[in-house]
Order: C-alpha cells, then sequence, then structure tokens
C-alpha cells in the first residue's frame, strides 16, 4: 500500500484567503506545466524528497515552502493567472 501526503495550503489574493489540498505529485505536474508555457524558473519548486517524507517536521516545513511557492507565482502574475494556476488555486469557486 502506498501512502502519500496531501498538502493543506493557506492561498492570500489580497483580502481573500482560502485553502488548496494538494498532493506534491499535483504541485510537480503543475509545474512542469508552468515552465514549459510560461518559461518560469524551473529551480522555484522545492524539491522532492524519498527520504523520511512523511516524517511531521518534513511535512511541517514542505507546506510551509509550497505556500510560498504559490505566493510567489501569484506575484509574477499579478494581473492574468495562467488558466492551469487558477484551476489548481481553485479560482472558479470564488469568482463571482
Amino acid at each position: 500500500i502506498s501512502s502519500f501526503q496531501v498538502y493543506i495550503i493557506q492561498v492570500s489574493v489580497g483580502s481573500h484567503q482560502w485553502t488548496v489540498k494538494h498532493r506534491y505529485s499535483d504541485f510537480h505536474d503543475l509545474h512542469e506545466k508552468l515552465v514549459s508555457e510560461k518559461k518560469i524558473d524551473k529551480n522555484l519548486l522545492p524539491p522532492k524528497k524519498i527520504i523520511g517524507k512523511n516524517s511531521k517536521s518534513l511535512v511541517e516545513k514542505r507546506q510551509k515552502e509550497l505556500e510560498v511557492y504559490l505566493q510567489t507565482l501569484l506575484v509574477k502574475f499579478p494581473v492574468t493567472t495562467p488558466k492551469v494556476l487558477s484551476h489548481f488555486l481553485h479560482f472558479h469557486l470564488y469568482v463571482s
């Protein structure tokens, strides 16, 4: 049985805040698309770690890194958020 970690990430845009839940592999897929389509820095995403990946301290550290990653992307695309990113962040649930 394969176990995996789901990261609960706090997202902030202006005065709006919400959480998204994704596995690391979801972040990796998003990152690959953004690197190829939007030419973002391929080193922006925190690296995948194999050893001790489910230790509490590593999970908390990675969660913070992934939060910073998403906030960095939002700063990079202040006006027009790429479709793949807006879908990942569930914008469709919050846009009125």
